[in-house]
């Protein structure tokens, strides 16, 4: 039975990687939780999954949900500390990283630190300092599987073949929400309207990603890093059914792909139990009920975003970083009505116009990296002029 902690246990992530828990009891056991401030759902997963110990973000969270689960054998820590702590300190073979944004690198590059192999869904702790967690991983002897339905694709399309002979990965992009909408029409996006996602269930922040395509932007910094490949050969095509979920293509010019309906917890079990694929109970991708995939190049000018990922890992050391919280700080600010749709990319670039890179040598280079352009990015914010 393997033993497994997850940090961010009550985001989708976490809650499909329980789904599958709870589906195969004889080969998981949950050790280790982590979440921010849902105490009601972590509650419900204490009491179902029974770990050794939990963490929450904040301490007031974390006593009521110690003074609810006083009948429970269960440590319950709160703050990075603790979830750090969560992370190093229990006895699992796989952490699955799902925190959303930057708080995942500390947890996630401890727990590699600590000898733990890494099911990795959130995709900024190898934005943030991918040479780094990458060294760490070799240095402790640690596999870095991705979780990422377009990373997993490309690392399930690479299984058997030799890196050299890559060619180029190409990452799909859904398109998002507004894929559809005119220069003129997302002048006024709203996020409820830029959260109706057409084909993933997911989080606010990474679906707003989506809808800017800096998911993308993201993501080809992480592809870059998981699988040492230079930006110039990673490749974006929108494919607005997600089926394909990502593809490579090799020296001779043959092309594999992985191909599957909408579903996370196709990679989130294929991370889990590696090399072996799990029988999940999902319904099979009938290609010819579907009929067609369509493929288009991604419209630069409307979603500017895409690009700054590719500009970012171009100027590289503390610049993803940068890059990386600025979005963040910006997805925030237009999820809480303070910035519009269209503001989002010009704030994360002007804050990254304003910093000067430096190369990144320890995990403090990119947390403070990440703590001054949080900062930078917040004042632009709010320097903005409010109609």
């Amino acid at each position: 039975m393997k033993s497994i902690i997850i940090l961010g246990s009550t985001g989708s992530i976490g809650t499909n990687t329980l789904d599958i828990v709870q589906r195969f009891p004889d080969e998981f056991r949950v050790v280790g939780l982590t979440a921010g401030h849902n105490i009601d759902k972590l509650e419900e997963q204490i009491r179902r999954f029974r770990p050794t110990a939990v963490a929450v973000a904040a301490e007031s969270s974390a006593a009521q949900l110690r003074s609810r689960c006083a009948n429970l054998p269960v440590e319950i820590l709160s703050g990075e500390e603790g979830i750090t702590q969560i992370a190093t300190g229990l006895d699992a073979e796989l952490v699955i990283s799902a925190i959303v944004g930057a708080a995942g690198l500390v947890p996630t590059l401890s727990a590699i630190r600590s000898g733990k192999h890494i099911a990795l869904a959130n995709k900024e702790p190898m934005v943030m300092a991918g040479k780094l967690m990458q060294d760490e991983a070799r240095k402790y002897g640690v596999r870095i599987f991705p979780v990422d339905s377009e990373h997993s694709a490309i690392f399930q399309s690479l299984e058997g073949h030799r890196i050299e002979d890559v060619r180029r990965l190409i990452l799909t992009a859904s398109g998002g929400a507004l894929w559809t909408l005119s220069h003129e029409q997302l002048q006024d996006v709203t996020p409820e309207r830029a959260l109706q996602h057409p084909n993933w269930k997911m989080g606010s922040k990474i679906t707003i990603d989506s809808a800017t395509l800096m998911n993308k932007g993201l993501e080809v910094v992480e592809a870059r890093w998981l699988f040492d490949i230079p930006e110039s050969s990673i490749d974006v095509l929108v494919h607005r059914e997600s089926i394909i979920h990502s593809l490579v293509e090799y020296h001779d010019r043959s092309m594999i792909a992985q191909l599957g309906l909408p579903d996370m917890r196709t990679p989130i079990s294929y991370a889990m139990r590696y090399p072996a694929r799990m029988p999940l109970d999902l319904p099979s991708l009938d290609l010819t009920e579907i009929g067609r995939l369509s493929f288009c190049k991604p419209d630069h000018d409307r979603f500017p975003c895409l690009n700054l990922g590719y500009e970012s890992l171009r100027i590289g050391g503390t610049m993803p970083a940068v890059m990386n919280a600025a979005n963040e700080i910006a997805v925030e600010a237009f999820l809480n009505h303070g910035l519009r749709f269209v503001e989002i990319a010009p704030v994360i670039h002007s804050t990254m116009e304003t910093h000067t890179h430096q190369e990144i040598t320890c995990l403090d280079d990119a947390l403070e990296a990440d703590r001054w352009a949080r900062e930078k990015a917040g004042s632009l914010v709010h320097a903005l002029p409010r109609s």
